[in-house]
């Protein structure tokens, strides 16, 4: 029997941890190849982490909302196979930092504390993770502390900001007792610090309202907003755009593409692949902002908004757009559409937008004035495709006529991007679409 560490695996290069959201399996619990053992989230998106092997589960090291870094082992799974690589035999004894084994030698308290190791339950039944107890070890923290240490996790288990929290706050006790201070100068400070920390509603709630949670990607999104107006100077652009040919053109070849591709043929790729042609033309559209330096990318990478079961809102990423035929573009945006509804994306899978793309018109909305998605410095709105009568120009002279048209919202950040700019890159989106061949095949 061999046992096999479930380690969190790499979730991309600006991902270096995770919270544990829910274990698919318990303790006991038979594991195939590439069976979804627990599922986790990042400030990027949530996803599942399947096992490498098959077996059974015999030891979760971290329960429900621990954080977790990129590497860590937080499962072991027993196996028949001998297996090569991850294997875990026993337990490993923590190692003890250069710094601590200096401490070992002149403090005598502090070498008890560390020799004797800090076990996974105390006497009265606490639980403390694998990394609660590793700081533990190395900050010279006993058993007896942790027992007195309220827990914010859940069913109140010490988490890693509680002991780390725990040990400054020990470290600024030890360093006022060296200082040679009144009792006097002592009570002040502290009727101030309980001014200082006492908290307003600052809405009135009546015994009829509701009060419910923010989910956490809901806080995320809304702290990623807020951020985006705070940093970029918001500035919009709106044209009008007529689609006549491209929706007489989708009507008529829809179920053949079908047919060939395997793929539903909506207007969001159409519309994508314009976009992609007019940044190649406007490369300085396609920029990010850092400090006082401009960034230009050199990849075309389409952000693709797209809404959740839940409400919120998440932004898929298309590389390399501008390389991409109708055909790729369609199968890469109903891709993205379909494992985004499903909770299905991978961390790269939203990672590295130059430009993004939101889609106000699946919800009847005609236009938007959507916020920048940071460090991006501009964001597409496409509103809805409405029939409306419209002046049609013609050699004869003009005639009133029904067409099929969109409003096209451009918000860029006025810091980099000026009037002149953020104007011209929808007017040539216009044109693109309006130039549309009727006739063209797929």
């Amino acid at each position: 029997m061999a046992r096999f560490e479930l380690k969190l695996p790499k979730m991309g290069e600006s991902v270096a941890e995770a919270t544990i959201t829910s274990w698919l399996k318990e303790v006991g619990d038979t594991i195939e190849l590439d069976e979804a053992v627990v599922e986790i989230a990042t400030d990027k998106v949530d996803s599942e982490v399947p096992s490498e092997v098959e077996g059974t589960l015999v030891e979760i090291l971290y329960l429900r909302d621990a954080i977790v870094a990129v590497g860590e082992t937080i499962a072991i799974i027993e196996t028949d196979a001998n297996i090569v690589g991850d294997v875990k035999l026993e337990k490993p004894k923590v190692e003890i930092s250069k710094e601590v084994q200096e401490v070992e030698k002149t403090i005598e308290k502090a070498t008890e504390i560390i020799a004797k190791p800090i076990s996974k339950t105390s006497d009265s039944g606490k639980f403390y993770s694998p990394l609660v107890r590793n700081i533990a070890q190395t900050e010279g923290v006993s058993m007896e502390e942790l027992e007195i240490i309220a827990g914010t996790g859940k069913e109140g288990r010490v988490t890693k900001e509680d002991i780390l929290k725990y040990v400054a706050d020990k470290g600024k006790s030890a360093k006022e007792i060296t200082e040679p201070l009144s009792v006097q100068t002592k009570i002040e400070p502290s009727i101030k610090v309980e001014k200082a920390v006492t908290k307003v509603a600052p809405i009135s709630v009546n015994g009829e309202d509701e009060i419910i949670e923010m989910s956490r990607m809901g806080k995320l999104v809304a702290k990623h907003m807020v951020n985006s107006i705070s940093t970029s100077a918001h500035v919009q652009s709106f044209i009008e755009i007529d689609v006549t040919n491209i929706v007489k053109w989708r009507d008529k070849v829809k179920v053949a593409f079908f047919k060939r591709e395997g793929e539903k043929l909506t207007y969001t790729p159409i519309l994508m692949q314009a976009v992609a042609s007019t940044i190649k033309k406007y490369p300085l559209i396609n920029i990010a902002v850092d400090l006082d330096h401009i960034i230009i990318k050199k990849n075309i990478n389409l952000g693709m908004a797209a809404s959740l079961a839940d409400g919120n809102l998440i932004v898929p990423v298309i590389k390399n757009a501008d390389q991409l035929n109708l055909v790729g573009m369609t199968k890469a945006v109903n891709d993205l559409a379909t494992r985004a509804r499903n909770n299905a994306l991978k961390p790269d899978d939203i990672q590295g937008g130059t430009y993004t793309v939101t889609n106000v018109g699946s919800f009847g909305s005609i236009m938007g004035t959507p916020i920048i998605n940071q460090p991006q410095v501009a964001i597409l709105a496409l509103g809805a495709i409405r029939k409306v009568a419209a002046v049609i120009e013609t050699p004869e002279g003009d005639f009133i006529g029904i067409r099929q048209k969109m409003f096209v919202s451009h918000s860029y950040d006025h810091r980099v991007v000026n009037g002149a700019l953020g104007g011209m890159f929808i007017n040539t989106l216009k044109d693109i679409l309006e130039a549309w061949d009727p006739n063209q095949d797929f």
